[in-house]
């Protein structure tokens, strides 16, 4: 079985993050958490889950109320004797 592999990463501005959960909620590859401290403001932001699970679909953006969140497809190296 092959080991899953990221496909995309997740910038999140943490001035902008109002720690509402919602990103959190709607990520199926469970790859953002709720920061375990408060910030400055008291406010617990959403960071990038470590293990590198995101498949870039774009769900966190989609329902960040804030614009606070950018996604990031990575593109994969060629495979040698691959076309392209």
């Amino acid at each position: 079985m092959r080991k899953k592999t990221a496909k995309g990463a997740i910038r999140i501005d943490a001035e902008r993050c109002k720690g509402c959960g919602l990103c959190v909620a709607a990520c199926p590859q469970g790859a953002i958490r709720l920061a375990p401290e408060t910030d400055r403001r008291g406010i617990r932001v959403a960071r990038a889950g470590d293990g590198g699970r995101c498949s870039a679909c774009g769900a966190c953006y989609v329902v960040c109320p804030d614009t606070a969140i950018t996604v990031c497809k990575t593109i994969a190296p060629a495979s040698p004797g691959s076309k392209g």
